[in-house]
């Protein structure tokens, strides 16, 4: 099997149920009750009226009826840290039951590569040719030689579940991921490193894109609810 080199990552919404006015509706049965399912129009800015106090005041349990389902495409490596965010749901494909396929990330010439300064204090810059050259040869002879070595135990005989370890993090795999509004600004707010965060954070770029391909859907399905977001320093509620 032909192995594929990529540097990039692969975010599909799936379905949703998620709207500005779910927010509105969810939040209001506190003061009215089962009224609130009797069929408003509010105009944009009463539904920014509410929602954004809503956001300043910390109130998050209305963002939770808003759902989102997605297909997420990226390095393992990539996982291992968006699995850290246990506010989500995640059904993985399994190196288990099928055969991986041979794809694998190389950080592209624009991903910064040298780190500056100590843990806690550091940026990156971009660095030099030869290390980029370096970089792209490792990642490619190293992602080779692991997929040839699984080819050959697979040939042999050798379970799925144990032939699997020898691949690298760098290989790619997908899942279904599915997470509500209220979720999905706290994995922005710390998958993101945008100007003007109230809390900054300085994310691995990798997992980065994948939250930048997340921020572009949830702005269209509600963008009142992402002004606020903006509007109150990227803080989730």
């Amino acid at each position: 099997m032909e192995i594929e080199f990529r540097s990039d990552v692969d975010v599909e919404l799936v379905k949703s149920s998620a709207s500005d006015s779910d927010v509105v509706f969810a939040a209001r049965v506190s003061t009215q009750g089962e009224r609130t399912r009797e069929t408003t129009e509010d105009t944009e800015s009463a539904l920014f009226g509410l929602i954004n106090f809503l956001m300043r005041e910390r109130h998050g349990s209305p963002f939770e009826h808003s759902v989102m389902t997605f297909y997420v495409r990226a390095p393992i490596f990539v996982w291992r840290e968006h699995m850290r965010h246990r506010m989500a749901s995640y059904n993985e494909e399994s190196g288990r039951y099928r055969v991986l396929n041979p794809v694998f990330y190389v950080p592209n010439d624009e991903r910064k590569l040298v780190q500056i300064g100590k843990a806690g204090a550091y940026t990156f810059e971009l660095g030099d040719q030869q290390q980029h050259q370096i970089t792209d040869q490792a990642f490619k002879e190293s992602c080779k030689q692991a997929y040839e070595q699984y080819e050959k135990m697979l040939a042999a005989g050798v379970a799925r579940e144990v032939a699997r370890g020898v691949l690298p993090v760098t290989t790619y795999s997908s899942a279904y991921v599915t997470m509500n509004a209220r979720a999905m600004m706290n994995f922005l707010s710390l998958r993101r490193g945008v100007e003007g965060s109230h809390f900054p954070s300085y994310p691995q770029r990798e997992i980065e894109m994948v939250a930048e391909k997340y921020e572009e859907v949830f702005q269209k399905l509600m963008p009142q609810t992402h002004k606020a977001f903006i509007g109150n320093g990227r803080v989730a509620p």
